[in-house]
């Protein structure tokens, strides 16, 4: 069978066990590999970039590695291709678990119950939710919605239609590093540089892909385009900016704003201003616009990996 088909087939696969059982409680193969990844960083955590990059290169390469070898032993066989494919898919992907969690938050917040929903909240995102009234926690859940479209599932799509089971696996591995060295701590600002610029540059073209089809799926072509226009390149981060702004403008609501994390203050770009507050409701327009544009992402990913090896047989 054809690489692309395999791809095809294994990805479909894989999404649809996503959907139906979501990530499993125990046992997760991304929590055994943050468990290893911990195990190295014990090993070599010096405050040198020099030493968080060989910490980077040895857990992303390992993941990648894995992936290549498993590949390869199972490729004579067509139905365990498949299997390997649709396996590895639906541990990278998160999107059924994302879904969850912000309609949680969502039916806490609809019922009135914020501290149920303030509870819930960490479970999603890092802000802090005793900072947050209603509105402010549904927008927290809008904006993380659209982060993570990006980061669990389009962006595993992309890298897994570029190179396979490889190309899933070491994406999760440097988007599960820099969640957990990546950020700018006295006790990572070195040693997780490698693998927070790694994940800008892996996270680069599903973002920006995640932006694009948002537009198409969204409410308003023409606002997310705007917003994305006009009010990403704003935002601190390279890639979250491109999505949080496009969902803004398809859903025709504001992001943005003041945000808190663990007590500290940041006062990050209004994304696209014309539109109009968060509101609880939004959550499940939200999640339903992440539904589209993943789907969306599988369809792209099918056809761009068949024309590769279809201008390269």
């Amino acid at each position: 069978m054809r690489a692309d088909r395999v791809f095809a087939y294994g990805a479909a696969a894989g999404l649809i066990g996503d959907l139906l059982l979501g990530d499993p409680r125990r046992g997760h193969p991304v929590a055994a590999f943050g468990r290893a990844a911990g195990a190295v960083e014990r090993v070599l955590w010096r405050d040198h970039r020099g030493w968080g990059t060989l910490h980077t290169a040895l857990c992303v390469g390992g993941a990648v590695g894995l992936g290549a070898v498993a590949e390869h032993v199972v490729r004579p066989s067509r139905t365990a291709s498949v299997a390997l494919t649709a396996a590895a898919t639906w541990a990278v992907v998160g999107g059924t678990s994302l879904v969850r969690e912000a309609r949680v938050i969502g039916r806490a917040l609809e019922a009135g119950d914020v501290e149920a929903a303030r509870d819930r909240l960490p479970h999603l995102c890092g802000r802090d939710p005793q900072a947050l009234d209603a509105d402010g926690i549904a927008r927290a859940v809008v904006e993380s919605v659209a982060e993570n479209t990006s980061d669990a599932v389009v962006g595993a799509l992309v890298w897994g239609a570029v190179a396979g089971v490889p190309g899933l696996l070491g994406f999760r591995a440097v988007n599960t590093l820099d969640a957990m060295v990546g950020h700018r701590s006295v006790t990572y600002r070195r040693f997780g540089w490698a693998s927070a610029r790694l994940d800008d540059l892996a996270g680069w073209p599903g973002a920006r892909l995640t932006a694009v089809l948002a537009a198409l799926a969204g409410d308003s072509p023409r606002g997310a385009v705007r917003a994305w226009r006009e009010d990403a390149p704003k935002h601190p981060s390279p890639n979250a900016g491109p999505v949080e702004a496009s969902f803004a403008g398809a859903l025709g609501v504001r992001l943005g704003g003041t945000l808190s994390y663990a007590g500290r203050v940041e006062h990050r770009p209004v994304l696209h201003q014309q539109g109009r507050a968060v509101a609880t409701y939004d959550i499940e327009r939200a999640v339903r616009l992440s539904r589209r544009v993943g789907l969306l992402a599988l369809g792209v990913g099918v056809v761009a990996r068949a024309f590769v090896k279809g201008r390269t047989a």
